[in-house]
């Protein structure tokens, strides 16, 4: 094998390793996804009781930044199971989404909304 073929195949290796989901990072004052968007939180959440009240509709515009089942809690990231079972991230026990109107990194259009939608801040 040529050794153009071989580090194609390691590298490639690698990224598949990758998780489906990573921990939310910092980034110009907020929080985002592995995707590089803003993380938000919502005022009807508890924090730290472990749950997400956004289901349904509230969902469908404000999509839950996932954890695999894999990921693990640390620092100030934790995970809360959804109504459905699934996983999702949280900080400082706050559940984290996505607004589904924010069509690019950098963009923070869901800040204010309805009164209880937040930036997330690291």
């Amino acid at each position: 094998m040529s050794p153009f073929r071989a580090s194609s195949a390691v590298l490639l290796s690698a990224v598949l390793a990758l998780p489906a989901f990573a921990q939310p990072k910092p980034a110009d004052g907020a929080l985002v996804g592995a995707n590089g968007m803003t993380l938000y939180t919502f005022d009807k959440d508890t924090a730290g009781n472990g749950k997400s009240v956004c289901n349904g509709g509230c969902a469908t515009n404000w999509p839950p930044f996932m954890a695999a089942d894999s990921d693990k809690p640390s620092g100030d990231f934790t995970i809360v199971t959804r109504d459905d079972g699934k996983k999702q991230w949280a900080a400082k026990g706050w559940p984290l989404y996505y607004w589904a109107k924010d069509t690019k990194p950098g963009d923070k259009t869901g800040d204010g909304v309805n009164g209880t939608w937040k930036t997330a801040k690291p």
